[in-house]
């Protein structure tokens, strides 16, 4: 079906109960906040017939309050998996963005000292930028021109499908977020780990636009949403298989017991 675009109503609805819309096709707009992003893994994943370890990124959607067409609120998006190289790489960025941060502030720190330092340091006033004219008669202050402001970044369009949490098996070990380990999707808790209300939206990104320059996230396709790992038509088949196994085990042990009786 045709995703329908999100507004106050679609969003309040699935706020109350995601289930009524889980599957649901949505388009909406907003601003990635990528330094929440949560690693959920690891996950595998078969590349040309190599199986390869990775996660599947978790990124809030902000609102954009200009846009028209923006969220009403934040909500969690499976932008897809990743291999374990590429999370790497995001978290070093990330730290030494960090680190950057921290030593501009220090500067910062440095730079506002007392009146008594900057009257020893004597330095000097920033005074205008001048321009000359090619013919060098007269001069003009360069504050008379008007700087040009950058382009502003278009909103992210996701397409989507509305998701719950999943429910793990009793193998997989408990979600650790202080340590930053998630090895399940827990919707509540990644919302509360992000600074969000616990009933925050969660939807898996289907955006099948990948560019080879940047090939992740890769987002799922509709087969890998749809797809179980048993499907029901093999469950019937498991369960003829079985029952028919039974009956014909069954049948032989009650005749060999049967013969037993027989020669006594």
């Amino acid at each position: 079906m045709e995703p329908v675009a999100w507004n106050e109503t679609v969003s309040s609805a699935v706020s109350r109960d995601p289930a009524v819309l889980e599957f649901r096709k949505i388009v909406c707009e907003g601003d990635f906040d990528t330094e929440k992003s949560v690693f959920v893994g690891p996950r595998s994943r078969s590349i040309s017939g190599v199986t390869e370890n990775g996660y599947y990124v978790i990124t809030p959607l902000i609102p954009r309050s200009t846009e028209p067409g923006s969220l009403q609120s934040p909500i969690l998006v499976n932008r897809g998996w990743i291999p374990r190289a590429w999370r790497d790489k995001n978290m070093q960025d990330h730290q030494d963005l960090g680190e950057t941060l921290d030593v501009n502030e220090a500067d910062k720190k440095t730079d506002e000292r007392g009146t008594w330092w900057k009257f020893w340091s004597k330095k000097p006033e920033s005074s205008p930028e001048v321009i000359y004219s090619p013919n060098q008669t007269h001069k003009i202050d360069a504050s008379y021109f008007v700087q040009i402001e950058k382009p502003v970044k278009p909103p992210v369009r996701v397409i989507g499908v509305i998701r719950g949490s999943e429910k793990p098996s009793i193998f997989v070990p408990p979600n650790e977020p202080s340590n930053g380990q998630w090895f399940y999707v827990d919707v509540p808790m990644i919302a509360r780990a992000c600074g969000l209300p616990e009933n925050t939206v969660y939807i898996e990104d289907m955006n099948e636009d990948i560019s080879a320059s940047n090939p992740y996230p890769l987002p799922k396709d509709a087969n890998a949403l749809i797809h179980h790992s048993v499907m029901p038509d093999d469950h019937l088949k498991y369960t003829f298989t079985w029952y028919t196994l039974s009956a014909a085990v069954t049948y032989m042990a009650a005749k060999r017991i049967k013969a037993k009786k027989v020669r006594l």
